[in-house]
């Protein structure tokens, strides 16, 4: 489960939580939740690969993109670390040689769990809108569901919810199909 562990947190403070923990400093306050379990990992890499082939390496789609997976990004006083992110490569010519972004990326998808989805949801995302993150996409493997929202005068705007085993083309990776079914993972028996 995610837990609060300190108010008026700073990047120290975060870098004592041991390496087992993903540590977030949102608003101030620092946030620590377990390493995410195999299946949301499994499901976060298979989203990043389907996008990442055309997005990031122009196979069979525009190219043009940074697609990478929990990256550390320092936005103001915040750090935070997506499941998924990426920037356009005409606002980010070349990755930057530090271990964390200062430019927040262009779009960022969060894989909602349990012990994540009030902090993905209530604190992260104000936090992207603040920043100006234009796109961002809330996936729930256990309900098979992806959410996708624009930011539109600083609010998130509800672009579509998807599930199951639709077809996608989601902004704003909307030229190239993504279907569901195949990043679900198997049906348990």
């Amino acid at each position: 489960m995610a837990a609060r562990i300190r108010e008026h947190a700073t990047y120290e403070d975060l870098m004592q939580v041991p390496d087992t923990m993903v540590a977030e400093i949102i608003e101030g306050e620092l946030y620590a939740s377990p390493r995410p379990g195999i299946p949301h990992t499994d499901f976060a890499s298979s989203l990043g690969i389907l996008i990442g082939g055309p997005y990031r390496f122009g196979v069979g789609g525009p190219g043009g993109w940074w697609i990478l997976d929990e990256p550390e990004i320092h936005l103001g006083r915040n750090v935070i670390v997506p499941d998924l992110a990426g920037w356009r490569r005409e606002r980010l010519p070349k990755l930057p040689p530090d271990a964390y972004f200062t430019l927040a990326p262009d779009w960022v998808c969060e894989v909602l769990s349990p012990s994540t989805g009030r902090i993905d949801r209530g604190k992260k995302m104000p936090v992207y809108a603040h920043h100006d993150v234009r796109h961002a996409w809330l996936v729930d493997p256990s309900m098979k569901t992806l959410e996708v929202k624009r930011l539109e005068n600083g609010q998130w705007l509800e672009v579509a919810t998807y599930g199951g085993d639709d077809k996608v083309r989601a902004e704003p990776f909307e030229l190239v199909e993504i279907d569901l079914a195949s990043i679900w993972g198997p049906t348990p028996a």
